[in-house]
């Protein structure tokens, strides 16, 4: 007979409706850094050259920052509705990608002037971060339940 620590933890109902809502959020952000990255003109349209400019000045380390943030996010989302303890330290890493990512756009550089977009722009990356920060906490809590392994 198998004792309790050997026994599956059953699956929250909630860690479905977080995964596949952080799955579809991630995805966004990945679509955005993909079509950036590729220069996809269509994309882009919308984007004034200075703006381009701005973007495609990036430097690699920001891009590689940028990039962690967005595809760890996702990776993140597809292991935790696989129930997988990485998952956790995928959006660990999502988060510190975030870190260099808004230092650059809003310390850095002025990003916020370039883009255009005013205090909601900077309101929206704080967003963004803070749900990479929520998303890595209920990861880190599933993986202590045992839903994780």
């Amino acid at each position: 007979m198998a004792d309790a620590t050997t026994l599956p933890t059953k699956t929250p109902w909630h860690l479905w409706v977080v995964g596949v809502v952080s799955l579809l959020w991630n995805a966004m952000g990945v679509l955005d850094f993909t079509m950036t990255q590729l220069e996809v003109t269509a994309y882009l349209k919308g984007l004034t050259p200075a703006q381009l400019e701005y973007i495609y000045g990036f430097p690699l380390w920001a891009v590689l920052a940028w990039g962690i943030a967005t595809w760890g996010s996702v990776a993140g989302s597809l292991l935790l509705l696989l129930r997988r303890a990485l998952s956790f330290r995928l959006f660990v890493a999502s988060f510190v990608g975030t870190i260099p990512t808004f230092l650059y756009n809003y310390v850095l550089t002025d990003g916020l002037k370039v883009m255009g977009g005013g205090i909601g722009h900077m309101i929206f990356s704080v967003v963004i971060m803070a749900i990479a920060l929520l998303l890595l906490a209920y990861a880190r809590a599933m993986w202590k339940r045992g839903v994780l392994r």
